[in-house]
């Protein structure tokens, strides 16, 4: 998982410091055949490569993957547990049943869409939304292109973390271990995520007004 975001971070500093588009193919034709290559060699486990890919199997094969799907429809039945409203905070039944894997961590967007339903998920994504829109504005008017390129790296940083971490709970994307930023347990990812954001107050203060 944390490959994934080096990988995005890099790729988006690379398009917005102006690469050409010939290189731009060829570094991701070289993603794709290194990503073939990996899930096919012996680079990964097993047990990653089903994990990495149960979300596109209708009915999973190996033990792990049937492990990983499970985990999987366990978010999904969450998620759908609450509904518009949801079924209230500290009450819902599957995280208090702990039927959720990881739901502190990778899995806590399940928590939010069982308490506090549709509603309570739209409003943190509305946030997320704004903190991202903020970033993009504090890019625009950085007073130099190293702190338009600082602000655009952490802002691909905490967006392909949002992404995956919640469509990772949904079945649209692979399950990894990503946290979801600012919300997720973990000392590493809250330092991680306060350092970016301290990076964009620093470019903002010397912005061109």
């Amino acid at each position: 998982g944390t490959v994934l975001v080096y990988g995005i971070v890099v790729a988006a500093v690379i398009v917005a410091a102006g690469t050409r588009a010939a290189y731009l193919v060829a570094i991701l034709l070289l993603l794709v055949v290194g990503t073939v290559g990996a899930l096919q060699s012996n680079v990964l486990k097993q047990y990653q490569v089903d994990r990495l890919t149960v979300f596109l199997e209708d009915k999973p094969s190996s033990e792990v993957a049937r492990n990983a799907a499970y985990n999987l429809e366990q978010a999904k039945v969450a998620i759908g547990n609450g509904g518009l409203t949801g079924m209230g905070l500290f009450e819902g039944t599957q995280a208090r049943g702990k039927l959720v894997p990881e739901q502190q961590t990778d899995f806590i967007f399940t928590v939010v869409g069982e308490e506090l339903g549709f509603v309570g998920s739209v409003g943190l994504l509305l946030l997320y939304a704004f903190m991202i829109w903020r970033i993009w504005r504090i890019a625009a008017l950085a007073p130099d292109f190293a702190g338009t390129l600082i602000c655009i790296g952490v802002l691909a940083m905490l967006l392909f973390q949002m992404f995956e971490s919640i469509g990772m709970t949904t079945g649209m994307m692979p399950i990894t271990g990503i946290p979801l930023p600012f919300f997720s347990y973990g000392g590493s990812s809250i330092l991680t995520s306060f350092a970016g954001i301290g990076l964009v107050l620093g470019v903002h203060r010397r912005r061109v007004i």
